[in-house]
């Protein structure tokens, strides 16, 4: 493929950014414009009027779209080819077939491997749900606990919470991914052992951090005189370390064609969200991610949300040179979201190379940070309406809140201020605020925009998710980058190793071979010499 610079669509789009819409002026953003630029899927409406685009620059990156085959190689991926790969290079080789995990509820023309793993996700929940019917039966088990740390941790606990108001009545859940042994300390100050489950999550079986924070969890049902193998679970790689009867009640099995931070909706989540919501609860989530993925098959780019949406980043990154993106849900239960996506979008497409194996010459995957509003309008807000660098914002609003327990306050209720809020920010970033008083002046010319929904249940919080993770693989897609490995975060991983053997044999009261890591040696002479 041309690289991505020399695109005929490329060219035609950096033409375009030298003279981009200035949003400031008169008569730009009208009720008209935001009528043209709405785009609607599964009850979702993706308003992007306060963006920095025209239908001329619209029209550029459909054309850029379709240069890079982005529909195809999305089809290519949900038909399980092997998306995950450097060529001409030592790679993983795989496909990326996270949709399979939700791809049960109607038949699909689609490759062998895929309905195959299809069968094996159904598989699963099959098994899950047998599972929490026999222990819906004796009624013993209140609180869950999940061990897991990166996509083990981030996407099924932002889930949860969003989805928290939709609990089971006397269920608790929590999730222990940090090492520091306070975070454990904490969570199991918390929970009666004897109505406590614990699934550990590592498809390797291997992680460091999950296993210790494991034998951390076992020592107190151990020093509790509770027998652990009757409390623990395992979601793992089928013939794993941890895929072992000996030591787990049930093991529920993941596949290395799943990659951690696209997992939420495999057993990575689903034994956690279904104890915690209930098996049927859980299945609507699944049932509105598929629903998301087909909407990402769509030919027409504006039907296509998780397309426009990635066509309009595209834009800001590339062509506007704007390094960086802040999701601002103005739903508290979106609160961990942010964090999530942040993993995802960043492990994904933080790449330097394309899939060639060469250095690219143009910027991949944005910084992703945000908070809830409108907490967030009292603190960074400042920053992005009047600072020095334009932060593009994707806000998420809902019509509805989710409790549905509200109060009339002059006028109008808790929900309808929280989302006047939401436009009126999105309006503000964009117009900005002229005035004689340099400190009151406000440039405008913000980029954002917004997807909104009706409320957040469990099938629109799938259909989010994937609208998400669709919208980062067709980034990495037109950026011809490998959005499913994640080699960067192995050096730190092997560099600790060293470090934590070094620290085992000072323990040990054994000389440290400076050799074998001088660095790491060099710290820890003024760290664990006091």
């Amino acid at each position: 493929m041309t690289s991505f610079r020399h695109l005929k669509s490329v060219i035609r789009l950096n033409e375009l950014a030298e003279d981009p819409i200035d949003l400031t002026q008169e008569e730009v953003i009208t009720p008209k414009r935001i009528d043209a630029m709405i785009a609607g899927a599964l009850g979702f409406r993706l308003f992007y009027a306060m963006e920095r685009i025209t239908e001329i620059s619209l029209t550029a990156l459909f054309e850029l779209a379709e240069e890079t085959h982005a529909i195809k190689k999305m089809v290519d991926m949900q038909a399980g080819e092997i998306v995950n790969c450097i060529h001409g290079y030592e790679s993983e080789k795989r496909p990326a077939l996270h949709t399979a995990t939700r791809d049960f509820f109607e038949q699909r023309n689609t490759s062998d491997l895929a309905k195959e793993a299809t069968e094996l996700a159904y598989k699963e929940c099959e098994k899950l749900r047998a599972f929490l019917n026999e222990i819906e039966k004796n009624g013993q088990f209140t609180d869950m606990i999940q061990i897991g740390i990166g996509g083990s941790d981030l996407g099924p606990k932002a889930v949860y919470m969003a989805l928290e108001a939709f609990h089971k009545p006397g269920r608790r859940v929590h999730f222990l991914s940090n090492v520091d042994p306070d975070d454990g300390s904490h969570i199991f100050q918390q929970v009666d052992l004897e109505k406590t489950l614990v699934v550990v999550v590592s498809k390797s079986g291997t992680t460091l951090e999950t296993l210790t924070n494991e034998q951390f969890a076992r020592e107190k049902f151990k020093k509790a005189g509770i027998n652990p193998k009757n409390h623990f679970l395992a979601v793992t790689g089928k013939g794993s370390p941890m895929d072992d009867p000996q030591q787990y009640a049930a093991s529920f099995y993941i596949w290395d064609y799943i990659g951690g931070r696209y997992s939420a909706t495999s057993m990575v989540g689903g034994v956690i969200l279904a104890f915690a919501l209930g098996m049927d609860r859980f299945l609507e989530f699944l049932r509105g991610a598929s629903a998301m993925d087909k909407v990402a098959l769509r030919t027409d780019p504006k039907a296509n949300l998780p397309l426009l949406s990635a066509l309009l980043g595209i834009w800001n990154r590339n062509f506007l040179a704007l390094p960086t993106v802040a999701v601002i849900p103005y739903s508290q239960a979106l609160s961990r979201f942010p964090a999530h996506l942040q993993q995802l979008d960043m492990e994904s497409n933080g790449k330097r190379i394309d899939k060639k194996g060469h250095v690219v010459d143009f910027d991949t995957g944005p910084i992703i940070w945000g908070e809830p509003g409108t907490n967030g309008q009292h603190s960074f807000y400042q920053s992005i309406h009047q600072g020095t660098t334009c932060v593009p914002l994707e806000f998420i609003g809902f019509r509805e809140s989710q409790y549905r327990d509200d109060i009339l306050v002059q006028g109008t209720t808790c929900q309808e201020k929280l989302l006047a809020n939401l436009l009126a920010q999105s309006i503000a970033l964009a117009i900005g605020q002229q005035s004689d008083n340099p400190n009151q002046f406000f440039p405008g010319n913000r980029p954002n925009r917004i997807l909104f929904a009706q409320r957040l249940d469990p099938y629109a919080m799938g259909a989010l998710l994937a609208y998400y993770e669709h919208k980062v693989a067709f980034q990495g897609m037109i950026w011809n980058i490998n959005s499913f490995d994640q080699e960067g975060v192995q050096l730190g991983k092997k560099l600790a190793l060293k470090i934590i053997a070094q620290i085992a044999a000072l323990k040990q009261n054994k000389p440290i071979d400076p050799k074998s890591f001088p660095l790491g040696a060099a710290y820890l002479k003024h760290i664990e010499g006091g």
